[in-house]
């Protein structure tokens, strides 16, 4: 089992700690309000990413390959979140900000519900990692489940914490505007990239 766990943080580090949606929603959420303010959105997306991972290790990949629109309904359901969350970004850069709220708890499910990357990744995973049929009971599920969310969560507070660090920055010098907007267009971006791909 620690082989396991080993060799699975080693082919999930790149994956979660490379830019893609989720981090950028994430980095541009810490860069908005705050770190402590995104915790229950992390909480939030972390929690639906553990209970996902185990239904699709659990038997979930069959039903999206018997419903292969499922996939597609997804893919541009969540681009479209994640461009509505942009456009939301970039309006607070505009005013003063004061009726703003940071990304909650049912926020960061919807995210991961949402996130056709995360869906890609998981199935990916356990076509790799629940081959050998020693390790293809329910107790390798959770565990490979549990690994997998909280690197997610050490990617994602790792982001949180950039995009904090950047706008503080900013922040102190009166650019807050310039900030919003910034991480506003670079998740649309991601956005466009999830609709297109």
């Amino acid at each position: 089992m620690q082989h396991l766990i080993l060799t699975l943080l080693i082919f999930l580090f790149p994956l979660a700690f490379s830019p893609g949606p989720g981090n950028m929603v994430f980095a541009a959420a810490g860069a908005r309000f705050g770190l402590c303010a995104t915790l229950p959105a992390n909480a939030g997306y972390h929690l639906a990413t553990l209970v996902v991972t185990i239904l699709i290790g659990l038997g979930f990949v069959e039903a999206m390959e018997t419903l292969p629109g499922l996939f597609a309904v997804i893919t541009v359901a969540g681009s479209l979140y994640v461009l509505f969350l942009a456009v939301s970004l970039m309006r607070a850069g505009v005013h003063d900000g004061g009726d703003a709220r940071p990304i909650g708890f049912g926020d960061g499910v919807i995210l991961l519900l949402l996130n056709p990357k995360a869906y890609v990744i998981i199935a990916l995973m356990f076509t790799q990692f629940l081959t050998d049929p020693g390790q293809s009971g329910v107790w390798s599920v959770v565990v490979i489940a549990a690994v997998f969310t909280l690197n997610n969560l050490a990617a994602f507070l790792t982001w949180t914490i950039f995009g904090d660090v950047i706008a503080r920055r900013f922040r102190e010098q009166g650019r807050a505007r310039n900030v919003n907007i910034v991480f506003g267009a670079i998740l649309g971006a991601a956005g466009l990239w999830m609709l297109v791909h």
